[in-house]
């Protein structure tokens, strides 16, 4: 309890909600009664203060009993605080009466019967869950969801004959409900019949109460004959099941007894076992004596037929070795005799080779020699010419050096003479072309 209290006050300071004094009082209050039941009815709680403890609800694993009844929840209020149970696994009794719950509240309670699989009783008396025929009908595919649910209080809901229809389309397919409250309705002749007709087929409401719905007296007679089949038949399934428990209990007993029996027969076995087994010892020895001497000539046989296979192993891997080195030498002989005739046929290759070498080399060397001997004859003209070419260069230098003296000397003699100096270079000249044709 003091949990749930610490939870709610930390996830209004989380939500920056303020915390609402008459829940944490009621809080405080269950705390010190030490109960499973949180009752906040009267409680005017607040969209947040829903929202925070919807969170907490989630976490729950206190309550099994919730009452909210007359906390003028609004419509989102009740959306978000709803949806809070639907993954509760504790509560069981949920008492949400004078809320004016309608459309979005029915839808809701819906989202929360189909998916809440611990919930057994549901009160929702003086509310508007029937004003709306179609949020009615998600109410209803919630209830044809549960599977769980067995005290269901829809008193003051403004339910018509639409909505009764509805309901009883559920009723068809529960089979788990078994008390339904929908007095001071507005369900009317239709509706009682629909009703009529749902407990034709459902087996497991065994009250079901309709007083103030405008319904006739002998539609009224007849849903109550209905809800006694059913009670009746639960009642005979309840005798049922307790001669089926008292009969069990009976077959267990005998089963004990017999289990008894048993146990006495198995140790008079035992016994009779036990002296069969020393009078037998003796032949069981002399048999063991027997079978140790047939195990070791088994032995001794075993071991001469191990070694005849092994020695037969040997002579097959012999055989084997022989054949594959039979195999081994005719090849190596083929492979030599191939490799003989590649020699032969290599060194005949290489002699005409060698051969066919040997002539070109020699047509070469006396090519060479040939070019050699004529080479030697062209230096020698080519000494001679240049001997000669010498001795014409030296005659010719020493004809220069003597023109040239005696132009000095006449030169000395005709300095003013312009026509010897003419003579004189035009002398010089022919001289000169004559040197350059010498060189």
């Amino acid at each position: 309890m003091e949990d749930f209290r610490r939870i709610y006050l930390r996830l209004c300071k989380e939500g920056g909600v303020e915390p609402q004094e008459g829940v944490v009082a009621q809080l405080q209050e269950s705390r010190s009664a030490q109960g499973s039941r949180l009752d906040l009815s009267g409680q005017s709680l607040s969209a947040d203060t829903c929202s925070v403890l919807a969170k907490a609800f989630h976490k729950d694993t206190v309550f099994t009993e919730v009452s909210l009844s007359d906390c003028m929840l609004s419509e989102e209020g009740a959306r978000v605080l709803l949806s809070g149970l639907f993954d509760n696994t504790t509560v069981k009794v949920l008492d949400l009466k004078g809320n004016n719950l309608r459309s979005s509240g029915a839808e809701v309670l819906g989202q929360l019967l189909a998916q809440n699989k611990t919930l057994r009783r549901l009160v929702l008396e003086w509310n508007a869950l029937g004003v709306w025929d179609e949020a009615f009908s998600l109410f209803c595919s919630g209830l044809v969801s549960n599977c769980a649910l067995t005290q269901l209080d829809l008193r003051n809901n403004q339910i018509n004959h639409h909505g009764a229809s509805a309901l009883a389309l559920a009723l068809k397919r529960n089979s788990t409900l078994e008390v339904l409250d929908l007095r001071w309705n507005n369900i009317g002749l239709l509706g009682g019949r629909s009703m009529l007709e749902a407990l034709q087929n459902n087996k497991s409401i065994v009250q079901l109460e309709m007083a103030g719905n405008n319904i006739p007296s002998d539609t009224l007679k007849a849903l109550e004959q209905a809800t006694g089949h059913n009670s009746d038949r639960r009642s005979t399934l309840r005798e049922s099941r307790s001669r089926t428990q008292v009969l069990s209990k009976e077959i267990q007993t005998l089963k004990e007894e017999k289990g008894r029996q048993f146990l006495s027969l198995m140790e008079t076995i035992d016994r009779q076992r036990d002296e069969m087994g020393r009078s037998s010892r003796s032949t069981s020895s002399q048999i063991g004596q027997l079978q140790e001497a047939l195990n070791e000539r088994k032995s001794a046989v075993n071991s001469l037929t191990a070694k005849l296979q092994m020695t037969e192993a040997a002579l097959a891997l012999s055989e084997q070795k022989n054949q594959n080195m039979g195999e081994l030498l005719s090849r190596l002989k083929a492979e030599k005799e191939e490799q003989r005739e590649q020699h032969s046929k290599a060194r005949k290759k290489e002699h005409e080779d060698a051969v066919l070498r040997q002539g070109k080399l020699l047509r070469d060397i006396q090519s060479l020699t040939d070019t050699n001997g004529q080479l030697k004859n062209n230096v020698e003209e080519m000494e001679r010419r240049c001997k000669s070419q010498q001795q014409l260069i030296f005659e010719l230098k020493q004809e220069l050096t003597t023109s040239t003296a005696e132009l000095k000397l006449r030169l000395a003699q005709a300095e003013g003479n312009v026509i010897s100096y003419e003579h004189i270079k035009s002398f010089c000249n022919v001289n000169s072309s004559r040197d350059f044709l010498c060189v």
